[in-house]
């Protein structure tokens, strides 16, 4: 495949209007690298395109599948390799855009992913150990059955973890040995980040509060009544966790809002151990400094 362009960064830094813009002006393509809108009807809490961005300009693996249906990284990895050849085909500039780290690397740093089906009785039974024994118990032991993985893992996100542990159960790999080779699809990487955290922060605390004004806690009712039950990973993403407390009368409104803060906040902490500001194979740039123009300048420098 020839070069594509991606776009990497924590959350709320203006990858995909970035990515629009840059699309608009050099005739691409975008290859969506978020682990959230791949699902049908879920579209203010994963900040989706609106349908008019999606209309100026082609979106892939977006609304693709139900909220109640499984996605692995493996399918997700495929479907990229498609839509990309695809794109390149008919003459187009791929740009795959999105803070999901590990959907990036599945593209662009030649992993092997283990084809390790989803075990639902291993997965009860790991649920069901953090319900009673806490969440701490499975980190611990993925700790000690693969550190590397562990270590980009939040040891709240009970199903990345369970699913880590998955892999090292069901296939004696550990999950962080997936098999590199050369990169699969070469890539120019365009970084966005702030130097400035505070200023991510209020950027964060902006998206959040508009996601509550477009009806963020109605999508999520939408959901429920609809029979999708919040125990589903789906649902399980930032923002549909907290709202579903909130419609069980667990936290009041403003409590709820401020969790959805927090969480992202330290969720956009976590991406920098995907996208490190050091790593030289990413072009970094400031969002203070209205970037478009010197990115435009590298693309076409390519």
């Amino acid at each position: 495949m020839n070069r594509i362009i991606t776009i990497v960064g924590p959350t709320a830094t203006g990858k995909s209007a970035l990515a629009i813009r840059l699309a608009l002006a050099l005739g691409g393509e975008i290859v969506s690298a978020d682990s959230r809108q791949v699902y049908k009807y879920m579209d203010i809490g994963t900040a989706k395109p609106s349908l008019e961005d999606q209309a100026a300009i082609p979106h892939h693996i977006i609304d693709i599948i139900y909220p109640d249906e499984n996605f692995t990284l493996a399918t997700y990895q495929e479907l990229a390799f498609q839509a990309i050849a695809d794109i390149q085909r008919r003459g187009k500039l791929a740009f795959l855009v999105g803070g999901s780290g590990l959907y990036v690397r599945a593209v662009t740093g030649g992993l092997s992913i283990p084809k390790v089906a989803p075990d639902p009785e291993l997965r009860r039974r790991l649920e069901k150990r953090a319900e009673q024994e806490g969440y701490q118990v499975l980190y611990s032991e993925l700790l000690k059955a693969d550190p590397i993985a562990a270590e980009k893992i939040d040891p709240r996100n009970v199903r990345r973890v369970i699913r880590a542990l998955e892999v090292c159960i069901t296939a004696g790999v550990p999950f962080s040995q997936l098999k590199r080779s050369s990169p699969e699809v070469p890539a120019l990487t365009i970084g966005l980040t702030t130097t400035v955290r505070e200023d991510l922060y209020k950027r964060i605390d902006s998206r959040v509060d508009d996601m509550i004004e477009r009806g963020l806690v109605d999508e999520v009712k939408w959901l429920i009544d609809r029979g999708y039950s919040p125990d589903l990973p789906a649902m399980s993403g930032l923002g549909y966790k907290q709202i579903v407390s909130y419609l069980k009368g667990e936290t009041s409104l403003e409590e709820t809002v401020q969790r959805i803060k927090f969480e992202t906040h330290r969720f956009a902490r976590h991406q920098y151990a995907w996208f490190r500001p050091k790593d030289e194979h990413i072009h970094w740039f400031d969002i203070r400094e209205e970037p478009l123009e010197s990115i435009r300048n590298l693309i076409s420098n390519l």
